[in-house]
């Protein structure tokens, strides 16, 4: 059997704000991580950039099935040349792009050979052979259609009565969509809570979008909570080309015709923000300000107009008490990571 080791380090820059605080392989994007999906597919995670050219993917990859048989069953240059036909996660954009082709394939992944928990009666239901629902889940008089795509809700999540969901829909482990939300296209990660109307994003694990506001063509990080009233323009109103800071080049990049907001892990928007379209929020951000928020926002900014930054103790304190509402506390792998990004983001104002 081939051995796989994926590269990493040249992607990092290009997937910010998501790789600043996790390795690539640990992006979520359909139901799974990439880790997940290669530990499931391949039965154990590649090695990371060990500095040996042989084998050598890009850890931006989206394992499937068919390479997974290629790689155990081809030689090296074999598979090495179907790499341009495999899905790629190059952007952050591209998360929310690929989001909903991967939750079908992972969908099929996850229930293969498996019989869903039964479903109330209570709910409405289209195409039930498309919905599968993990062992503690709660589902009540929602309106759930599977025509569109597969909906998945994990163990001990919950759908609150009122909820409408159209696939292709994950709802991860612990997550919570609240009452007469309004959801499709869009992955939920594991203990969220969300609320609203929720379109073709991806929202990676303990973050909230608990309120009314609508999250559209987006990526939010974890542990971000986003104030009662928040939205994001995910077109421009001229219906053009919209441009997304990336931080490699230094330079504004075309992400297509809807993109709206990425958003690094641990940072929180106030009440009734309006975010602009395609804008990039970087780690440990407080965002608050008068009008449309900047296209983009530093890691650890402390509100805009004018920008000021997050004294690193307090950002810390508030991290501490936001997890503490998930039974969840702070780790010292968290705070040397978040004083690196704090460190470098201040030499960069410097």
């Amino acid at each position: 059997m081939n051995e796989i080791i994926l590269d990493e380090e040249p992607f990092r820059q290009d997937l910010f704000p998501f790789t600043c605080t996790r390795p690539v392989i640990d992006i979520r994007v359909g139901i799974l991580t990439l880790r997940e999906k290669w530990e499931k597919l391949f039965g154990y995670t590649p090695k990371i950039n060990s500095g040996s050219a042989k084998n050598l993917l890009p850890a931006t990859i989206i394992p499937s099935a068919d390479l997974v048989h290629a790689i155990k069953n081809q030689k090296e240059d074999q598979y090495l040349k179907s790499v341009d036909d495999l899905t790629i996660i190059k952007y952050p954009w591209d998360i929310f792009l690929q989001n909903n082709k991967i939750i079908c394939s992972d969908f099929l992944l996850i229930t293969q050979g498996r019989v869903t928990e039964p479903i109330s009666a209570t709910n409405t239901l289209i195409q039930p052979e498309n919905i599968f629902i993990e062992k503690g889940a709660k589902v009540e008089y929602a309106l759930l259609n599977g025509s569109t795509g597969p909906i998945y809700i994990g163990k001990n999540a919950e759908v609150m009565e009122g909820a409408m969901i159209r696939g292709p829909f994950a709802l991860c482990e612990g997550a919570v969509v609240k009452m007469g939300a309004k959801i499709y296209g869009s992955t939920i990660g594991p203990y969220s809570v969300v609320g609203g109307e929720i379109k073709n994003s991806v929202i990676f694990g303990f973050s909230n979008k608990a309120h009314d506001g609508y999250l559209g063509d987006s990526v939010i990080g974890e542990w971000c909570n986003l104030g009662a009233g928040t939205s994001n323009s995910n077109v421009k109103n001229t219906a053009g080309t919209i441009n997304v800071w990336n931080i490699a080049s230094g330079k504004f990049l075309p992400a297509g015709l809807k993109c709206g907001l990425l958003m690094g892990d641990y940072s929180r928007s106030a009440i009734n923000t309006s975010f602009n379209t395609g804008s990039v929020v970087g780690v440990c951000c407080n965002v608050f300000g008068e009008g449309l928020s900047p296209k983009y926002i530093p890691d650890f900014s402390w509100g805009y107009n004018p920008f000021t930054q997050y004294h690193f103790e307090k950002a810390i304190k508030d991290i501490t008490n936001w997890k503490k509402l998930k039974n969840q506390s702070v780790d010292d792998m968290e705070i040397r990571t978040l004083k690196h990004i704090f460190e470098e983001t201040k030499t960069n104002r410097e």
